[in-house]
């Protein structure tokens, strides 16, 4: 009967979670309930519809210092088209939270710039607690890093460009 009751409270616990984040107009929100010893609750709860939201907005903003490296016609014709159709764009395989890095305070896996060989370490994309690397699709030069570490991913969204 306690386990009910504690289901109860939990139902009602992630629900209050859920209008907390609607009435603050929140992206996400994540909380640990410890009951005891071994016994816990881990909670996220996250909008979607924000989400894909974010994502267009973040992708201007993490484009805008390429321009700076590369030559000065190259810029404006990359800058008119949709990353996700450049020939070198890696897309997310899944929908999650990217980490650029393997622990928080480590280098980054990859930098603009930097030759990555087919196979290596491009970033992590957290789905459902669990790290899945994303590995170069082919060998090449990262030209462009398409999202922010910590932030949402969509499938399909374009991650970064390898030429």
């Amino acid at each position: 009967m306690s386990k009910t009751t504690s289901h109860d409270s939990d139902v009602t616990f992630i629900k209050a979670l859920a209008e907390l984040l609607r009435e603050n107009d929140l992206t996400e929100l994540q909380v640990k309930r410890d009951y005891g010893d071994n016994d816990s609750l881990n909670v996220r709860v996250s909008r979607q519809t924000q989400m894909a939201q974010q994502v267009t907005v973040a992708a201007p903003t993490a484009a805008a210092p390429a321009p700076v490296a590369a030559a000065p016609a190259a810029p404006a014709a990359e800058a008119s088209a949709d990353p996700a159709d450049l020939p070198g764009a890696v897309t997310s395989p899944m929908v999650g939270t990217v980490y650029m890095q393997g622990e928080p305070g480590a280098p980054a896996f990859v930098s603009v710039g930097q030759q990555v060989k087919e196979g290596d370490t491009l970033l992590i994309i957290e789905a459902m607690k669990t790290m899945n690397q994303i590995p170069a699709p082919r060998g090449g030069t990262v030209k462009r890093i398409l999202v922010e570490d910590g932030g949402p991913v969509e499938y399909g969204a374009p991650l970064m460009i390898i030429e």
